[in-house]
């Protein structure tokens, strides 16, 4: 599809934001790893997840989240973070990778 690049209409595969030139920012750009989860950590933390009525855990805990992140984005693996936050939206966190594992034909957008 020509105009998705330019398209308000969010990609299928994380990797495929890397097409969306026109939304890419230095601001949201990071080198560190770290400096990178820790974004998602903040995001997290402020829009927290909801909790069951039967108190057991509803999605994977925020450690076990970030050492997956710490684990796969230097190898270039894109992290997504999607659950229901306390009031009941939907939060969708991702960064995406650059270059990318599984996307290697697409170039880093602010290169």
């Amino acid at each position: 599809m020509a105009e998705f690049p330019t398209s308000t209409l969010p990609p299928m595969m994380t990797g495929h934001w890397l097409m969306k030139r026109g939304q890419a920012a230095r601001e949201r750009t990071w080198t560190d790893v770290a400096a990178a989860v820790d974004w998602l950590v903040k995001h997290f933390l402020d829009h927290p997840p909801m909790e069951r009525e039967d108190g057991r855990q509803a999605y994977a805990s925020l450690d076990t989240r970030r050492e997956y992140a710490l684990d796969v984005l230097p190898v270039g693996v894109d992290v997504s973070w999607v659950y229901y936050n306390r009031p009941g939206n939907i939060v969708s966190l991702s960064l995406v990778c650059c270059p990318n594992r599984h996307h290697s034909d697409l170039g880093c957008p602010l290169t």
